[in-house]
């Protein structure tokens, strides 16, 4: 019983620790993101991950502002 209540309470410390992000664009759309998108400097692009688990980039100028949710 002990070990499924540690095993429960890492879970839910897992789950607690990924945050949502919000990207805005040039465009006016609003981008929801399951991680913080990451900035790949030698192609100038985000990647994220999106609500449905996909690999996503977009261009850093098209994005305006990066808010955790």
């Amino acid at each position: 019983m002990k070990q499924l209540m540690m095993i429960l309470i890492c879970a839910l410390g897992l789950v607690a620790c990924s945050s949502q992000y919000i990207m805005s664009t040039k465009d006016g759309k609003m981008i929801t993101t399951d991680s913080k998108p990451k900035l790949d400097e030698s192609t100038g692009m985000y990647r994220y991950y999106d609500t449905e688990g996909r690999e996503v980039m977009i261009k850093k100028d098209d994005v305006t502002q990066i808010m955790e949710r």
